[in-house]
């Protein structure tokens, strides 16, 4: 299992290393643009109130970092976490002049963070890819305060027999999109093989269960491309 975990960690530190800089822009392709809405109803789910400390794990170039401190007029603390350097500094340039927010190079199974820090704790398009799920979960877990919420948007399950039949055609030309905008299909054939691997919504449901989190539910949107999990610490 060890051996797993180490080569799936080369694996996904080599991909973002090759799509960073394109990174926005191939999530707008591959999407087509709807990667803003779910992101918009994540934080709407969420309902941010003001002087509260966010942690956005695996932050990539921070949009949702960007829609939470928008949310509270930027009367809040947020933590952008991601092992991409190259990503934090993109991040970075999207929030000019803002004292209110920091970059952490760090991964999610090893947060350099006390316990009981955050009031929320949101992961958008990350989970699958961490070295050991259960670990990152125990993490944000520890580090949420008591009345904490965690916050996870990810891939999953089409509900819909005949929109999966579309969405796997689809999802097998987005290599050759990645390949004309990068240069490179390896990336993205990790990342269509990754999505297809994970776990359906009422499988991560039982998979958070198991860490001690609250009130767990889910929500799965646009048929079930993607499903927001929520839970409590309680």
């Amino acid at each position: 299992m060890e051996t797993y975990h180490k080569s799936k960690e080369k694996i996904v530190k080599k991909v973002f290393e090759d799509v960073f800089s394109k990174y926005d822009l191939m999530n707008d392709i591959m999407s087509l643009g709807i990667h803003r809405f779910w992101k918009k109803n994540l934080i709407n789910w969420l309902n941010p109130q003001k002087n509260k400390k966010l942690v956005d794990v695996a932050s990539g170039t921070g949009d949702v970092t960007k829609l939470f401190l928008e949310r509270v007029g930027y009367l809040s603390d947020a933590y952008c976490v991601d092992e991409n350097q190259g990503m934090l500094n993109l991040s970075k340039k999207k929030f000019n002049n803002t004292h209110n927010i920091k970059w952490i190079n760090a991964n999610a199974e090893s947060l350099p963070f006390d316990d009981n820090f955050f009031d929320y704790y949101t992961i958008s398009f990350g989970i699958r890819n961490v070295r050991n799920i259960n670990k990152a979960i125990k993490e944000a877990h520890r580090v949420l305060k008591p009345g904490g919420r965690f916050l996870c948007l990810e891939f999953s399950k089409v509900e819909n027999e005949i929109l999966n039949k579309f969405y796997k055609m689809y999802s097998k030309s987005i290599p050759k999109i990645g390949k004309l905008i990068i240069g490179k299909s390896e990336p993205y054939e990790y990342l269509v093989k990754s999505i297809e691997k994970f776990y359906s919504q009422e499988e991560f449901y039982q998979v958070i269960k198991l860490h001690d989190f609250a009130n767990v539910t889910y929500r799965s949107l646009s048929g079930g491309i993607v499903c927001i999990h929520s839970a409590w610490k309680v």
